[in-house]
């Protein structure tokens, strides 16, 4: 099996990830007892997990300090500052490339990225992301944190599926780099 380096996220329908305070409540207006998006069966499918250090912080302070991924996945948290790995997760502070090069070149399943905006855009910059699965909620935030604050390459995008649920939540499978 070839790796693929896959973002899996949720955005508001103006495409925020979290408002200005980091706050997802927003998600909370599409919670349905018994309904999980598909995220089992994509996670299923991963073992590796990326995200950006305020994501993995924010995460932090919604889990009580425990990263709850670090116990399916093998982990990397992107950041600017050196830091040794802890409870599981590997800090990386150099080219994003050569880490994501490195792990699509070992055996494994594929990777997922969780965000932040930065983190996407800098893996877009250098069409490091194969494959995109969008939860787009039916909510306006009107300003907070963007899934797309910018700084990538024009490109096409191939939709590979599209799905509709009924609490209104659209799920948009896309394939990227389309030459």
């Amino acid at each position: 099996m070839v790796r693929k380096l896959i973002l899996y996220i949720s955005m508001s329908l103006d495409g925020y990830l979290a408002d200005a305070n980091d706050s997802l409540d927003f998600l909370s207006s599409i919670a349905k007892e018994g309904e999980d998006y598909g995220y089992k069966a994509f996670t299923a499918e991963v073992d590796t997990y990326i995200v950006g250090r305020k994501t993995y912080e924010v995460v932090l302070g919604l889990c009580n300090g425990v990263f709850p991924q670090a116990k399916d996945y093998d982990c990397y948290v992107i950041s600017r500052q050196s830091k040794a790995p802890e409870n599981g997760v590997t800090f990386y502070n150099g080219e994003i490339k050569a880490l994501i090069n490195k792990l699509k070149s070992k055996e494994g399943k594929h990777i997922y990225c969780d965000g932040g905006g930065q983190i996407v855009s800098m893996l877009l910059a250098e069409e490091l992301i194969d494959e995109m699965i969008i939860s787009v909620v039916p909510y306006m935030l009107g300003s907070g944190k963007r899934l797309f604050p910018g700084n990538y390459p024009e490109g096409k995008l191939k939709l590979l599926e599209l799905k509709n649920y009924a609490t209104g939540l659209v799920q948009l499978h896309y394939q990227c780099n389309i030459t």
